[in-house]
């Protein structure tokens, strides 16, 4: 297996497993298989593309070469990367929100997750392809299911949106802007003093609880609608 084939497995064979974990967590009204693949894709390219511009733009060269600035340079890089990097994986998901393909909760959280494991595989290889595999691998174990937390998010806001139970989804990126910014930011410490680390485990646990806390407010709304539906065709 050559380097490049051993570098795009490690980087998307991680994040296809969730993906495939995640999709059959909708069992009473599983979307098309299209957009989910779909939108993956568009997260895992588009996007991807997208975040690296805007990043090349407003974070320069030269800012990380500032060794006396170092937390605040930390901190500039970790909130360019939030404020940029959710935006442009929203984008993935309003692919099914425009398609009239989300209509709950846990649509949201499968459109969400898919936008964001795409987009952190693509991540991880071109992670690997400039400081080599190990890289690849550390963060297969972590970054995707970061990335498919903080994009969950804001697809829980486009499927509550697509309900008409709001019209605002400013909380919603706000809160996946500010956890991806902590995990950033503690990460770049960690590598400085290692203490730091600890954050990082602890954002991931807050990460997948929220993730845990949706799947099981989207299940339970599944299944009032589910009843809801029978009872009215019993009537």
């Amino acid at each position: 297996m050559s380097l490049l084939t051993s570098l795009i497995f490690f980087a998307y064979a991680p994040a296809l497993a969730l993906l495939w974990y995640f999709y059959h967590e909708d069992k009473l009204e599983p979307e098309p298989k299209k957009y989910v693949i779909l939108t993956f894709l568009f997260g895992a390219t588009v996007s991807v593309i997208m975040a690296i511009i805007i990043e090349s733009l407003l974070v320069p060269s030269w800012i990380t070469s500032i060794g006396a600035l170092l937390p605040a340079t930390f901190f500039y890089i970790s909130l360019v990367a939030g404020i940029v990097e959710e935006p442009a994986k929203a984008l993935a998901i309003k692919l099914p929100y425009k398609a009239r393909q989300m209509d709950g909760i846990m649509d949201g959280v499968i459109y969400g997750v898919a936008a964001g494991l795409g987009f952190a595989a693509t991540e991880n290889l071109l992670y690997g392809l400039g400081y080599g595999m190990g890289t690849t691998i550390a963060r297969a174990l972590l970054t995707p299911l970061a990335h498919a937390s903080w994009s969950a998010i804001i697809g829980v806001g486009y499927g509550l949106k697509s309900e008409g139970k709001i019209y605002d989804l400013t909380p919603y990126f706000a809160l996946a802007i500010l956890l991806h910014f902590l995990w950033d930011y503690f990460a770049f410490l960690s590598t400085v003093v290692s203490a730091y680390y600890i954050f990082v485990i602890l954002i991931l646990l807050i990460n997948i609880s929220l993730l845990r806390y949706f799947i099981i407010l989207g299940k339970r709304e599944d299944l009032e609608k589910y009843w809801w539906m029978g009872g009215r065709r019993w009537w």
